[in-house]
């Protein structure tokens, strides 16, 4: 769709932004919701604005159509009228990561400062990153080792990243940490200038329940990705799935009520991700807690129970598989992006009473 058909069939000519409560929260997407679109920034800005969202996330460098300050301050300026505030983002920082790619990426500082000028350039003052992945938990080198190449790269950028205005938030990503290891990171680089980018969805895969994850990083958080999971018991342990909000075993009107009182400045952006089978979490295996040596018994107990108390998503959802899908299974698990991320984003709007910005 052309973006000016967003703009008109949302009808946001005639619309009026509500009056500002001070514990409102403000709603926005993640780009990553909606990459099967490969939209880039302007496309993204203006599918926002027709959704009557206040924010977005602009997750990735690979969002924009170019880098060079023109565009940037087009993409800003384009934000200012459509009302629409950026955080940005950017990928992995940690140079001894697996995920990090030092052919593309090269410097970890270099490419670290190149992020926050792109930030900056939109006009954010958060920008989302990340240290790694779950084979950071596995492999040969310890966690810590990647935690403290983590911290030296993001304290090489400090002085720039406060100059700037700007607050690094790192995620909990994709199984690389537990809360608590995310709050040592922060703390040991330097909380001025770094925070959390809070993730709901990936504390699954490091056995944590979402609420230990919002009480430990309520403190630094200055940006998010929400997300739902099905969490259920299976013989090995446990199995999670991501589903759209509102299809699984989180209490997010409890969660949002949580959030509310603890960290109601950072805006809920909601990361969807859907499509994807259920991951196999095998605390029965005593090799499997290797991992997870640091973990306390009363987190872990509390992981348990929101498994014991889940069940399995039984709704419909298309599944990919590795590599690439017949054109049919493409286009339908494109559509299903888009479907689950706004029947998500209604579900903030009514059932959570999140982002409820323009009136009818």
């Amino acid at each position: 769709m052309h973006r000016r058909s967003f703009l008109k069939a949302a009808g946001l000519a005639a619309a009026a932004p509500l009056s500002a409560n001070p514990m409102d929260i403000k709603l926005g997407l993640d780009s990553y919701s909606i990459r099967a679109f490969q939209w880039k920034a302007m496309q993204l800005l203006d599918y926002t604005a027709s959704l009557k969202l206040d924010t977005i996330q602009l997750s990735s460098l690979n969002d924009y159509e170019s880098l060079e300050p023109a565009h940037l301050a087009q993409v800003k300026d384009h934000a200012a009228r459509l009302g629409v505030r950026i955080d940005a983002g950017t990928g992995c920082i940690c140079p001894t990561s697996a995920s990090y790619n030092h052919e593309k990426q090269g410097d970890p500082t270099a490419y670290l400062l190149q992020s926050l000028k792109v930030a900056h350039a939109v006009g954010s003052s958060s920008m989302r990153c990340y240290m790694g992945s779950a084979a950071d938990r596995r492999g040969s080198l310890p966690l810590e080792a990647h935690m403290q190449s983590t911290v030296k790269v993001l304290r090489s950028v400090r002085a720039r990243a406060l100059d700037l205005g700007i607050k690094i938030g790192l995620e909990n990503h994709a199984g690389d940490m537990q809360a608590r290891e995310v709050k040592t990171i922060i703390e040991e680089a330097g909380r001025d200038f770094v925070g959390s980018c809070l993730d709901s969805g990936n504390p699954m895969w490091v056995l944590e329940d979402p609420f230990v994850t919002l009480e430990t990083l309520a403190p630094y958080v200055v940006t998010t990705h929400i997300r739902d999971s099905a969490v259920f018991e299976v013989p090995q342990g446990a199995a999670a799935q991501w589903v759209a909000l509102g299809d699984g075993s989180v209490d997010f009107v409890a969660f949002v009520e949580k959030y509310r009182r603890l960290c109601p400045h950072a805006a809920m952006q909601l990361e969807i991700i859907t499509g994807r089978p259920p991951q196999i979490l095998p605390y029965l295996d005593p090799d499997f807690w290797k991992y997870f040596r640091q973990m306390p018994a009363w987190e872990f107990a509390r992981f348990l129970a929101l498994a014991k108390k889940g069940h399995p998503y039984i709704g419909p959802m298309v599944i990919g598989g590795e590599g690439k899908q017949p054109p049919a299974i493409e286009a339908a698990l494109k559509e299903q992006q888009r479907a689950d991320l706004e029947r998500s984003l209604e579900y903030a709007k009514k059932k959570l009473n999140v982002g409820v910005r323009w009136r009818s």
